[in-house]
């Protein structure tokens, strides 16, 4: 059972990863080393996961039954900021540029060890690259992605 998640959040959100932010992925240690507070898994439900160049897109897909799979990380308060910023310009989302790659938005995931849900930041497909991926894009089954060959 998933417990609702309190409304509205209070304080900072937590950021939802599903890519090269992951344990063991290539900007995990570069960019949230010493910056995090937790990292648990987690999942996004209602969003599919598609295979990009190099890095994957979570599409949302309203009504949907998609699940990405991933990690819920926490910001240790004194860098949460800093961090916002940092994955702004990794992920090229600029407030309102509907040229952007990546769109940042609010949603509910749910821990794994509890089922509890979480708000979270999520960067999600933005409006053109998602209409593409529907049309002709990979979609990565079980919802969880790897830059290692497999």
């Amino acid at each position: 059972m998933i417990v609702p998640a309190p409304s509205p959040p209070h304080g900072p959100l937590p950021f939802f990863v599903y890519g090269t932010l992951r344990p063991g992925e290539r900007n995990h240690d570069l960019l949230l080393r010493g910056r995090t507070r937790t990292e648990e898994p987690a999942r996004l439900t209602g969003a599919a996961l598609y295979e990009g160049p190099g890095f994957p897109y979570a599409v949302e897909e309203p009504g949907g039954v998609g699940v990405v799979r991933g990690e819920l990380v926490t910001a240790r308060p004194e860098t949460y900021e800093e961090l916002l910023g940092v994955l702004d310009r990794l992920e090229g989302y600029v407030v309102g540029d509907p040229r952007s790659l990546y769109e940042r938005v609010e949603r509910e995931v749910v821990r794994e060890a509890d089922e509890t849900a979480v708000r979270a930041w999520v960067y999600v497909a933005g409006p053109a690259v998602a209409a593409r991926l529907r049309d002709g894009g990979r979609v990565v089954e079980g919802g969880a992605w790897s830059s290692r060959p497999r």
